[in-house]
């Protein structure tokens, strides 16, 4: 059998060549042609996987080693008979901690005390929820708004999202990308938040309308972006009015890109009986496993220290802006930080 797999998922190489034959691609390269002898692919988000690339392709299966599907076609694959698999929740704490490091990094530069934010969080999925367990951690006040999620679980616990825009200071955005997200973030949501919030959006760049953003850009206390519509292309006038921006890397931590080489490989295995690499999970150093910030007593500064010591956001900022063409390279040879997170 034949597997074609993004060259760039880390942890991978000669995990799966003693089962099948295993061809690594640019992810953008793996096309319809690329795929077409394949029985299984193993892709990133920069793989488009729909009718005009699959259609007669021999491929039953899709391990994604990330946490979006916007770049799948799931009902066409079903309906087709491919299984696909997504890496849900892998990065989770990575992205976590890269809202916390810009959190901090940008109230501390403008000297806004943390004690007094509101943090609404916007998507309360598997980001979502740890955000809001590290902020609770902090002790900050925090507003849910997830609709769906309240739908299921009850409303107790979430407000709605005119409430959470009036009232928060901070707003970080954790939403999946569909037809009911696209573009949520328009002139209507931003008219709607006080003067002075913090926005952050690390979830997808198309849930923003940039232009609304660009006109809501003198209200806004700080700015913060790692998504971005038309990625790699990007805008520069975006980018110079950001406080922070980064190449879509929020999630590349050690344990993110662990979590999700193995929940893909896991996938694999178990869609064609590969027993001995159905709990396959890549070795990973002591040195490199998450880092403990005791909070207990500290303040701000300290822990924005702490934070800043444990992933200093600046430099993944800087680095993207001295040549925002190299988008792709730069998330390619990212440089995986080691997670960290907070014990009161």
């Amino acid at each position: 059998m034949k597997i074609v797999a993004d060259t760039n998922i880390p942890f991978l190489k000669g995990v799966l060549e003693p089962y099948a034959e295993v061809v690594y691609m640019d992810g953008r390269s793996i096309n319809r042609e690329a795929m077409m002898d394949a029985d299984a692919i193993v892709i990133r988000t920069r793989t488009r996987c729909c009718e005009e690339t699959l259609s007669g392709t021999k491929v039953k299966m899709i391990a994604s080693a990330t946490i979006g599907t916007d770049h799948i076609d799931l009902q066409w694959c079903h309906e087709n008979g491919i299984e696909v698999r997504n890496a849900e929740g892998c990065n989770a704490g990575a992205v976590a901690n890269y809202i916390f490091s810009a959190m901090y990094a940008v109230t501390s530069r403008r000297a806004i005390k943390m004690e007094d934010a509101v943090l609404g969080i916007v998507g309360v999925g598997n980001v979502g929820r740890k955000v809001e367990h590290m902020a609770r951690t902090l002790g900050l006040k925090v507003l849910l708004n997830d609709p769906p999620r309240a739908a299921l679980e009850g409303e107790e616990g979430f407000v709605d999202i005119d409430t959470l825009l009036s009232e928060a200071t901070i707003i970080s955005i954790h939403v999946p990308l569909d037809n009911t997200t696209q573009g949520m973030c328009n002139d209507a949501f931003f008219e709607k938040m006080r003067p002075g919030t913090i926005f952050i959006n690390a979830s997808r760049g198309e849930v923003v309308d940039e232009a609304a953003l660009l006109r809501a850009r003198p209200k806004l206390g700080a700015l913060v972006l790692d998504t971005w519509c038309n990625e790699p292309n990007v805008s520069q006038i975006l980018i110079d009015a950001c406080d922070i921006a980064t190449p879509h890397i929020a999630g590349y931590s050690y344990q993110g890109k662990q979590n999700g080489t193995a929940m893909a490989v896991q996938a694999i295995a178990r869609h064609f009986g590969f027993k001995d690499l159905e709990f396959f999970s890549p070795a990973m150093e002591d040195a490199l496993m998450p880092k403990v910030i005791n909070v207990k007593g500290k303040t701000q500064g300290e822990i924005a220290a702490a934070v800043q010591y444990n992933y200093p956001i600046f430099t993944d900022d800087f680095l993207f802006r001295v040549n925002p063409s190299n988008f792709e390279k730069l998330r390619s040879e990212y440089n995986y930080r080691r997670e960290f997170y907070f014990e009161p």
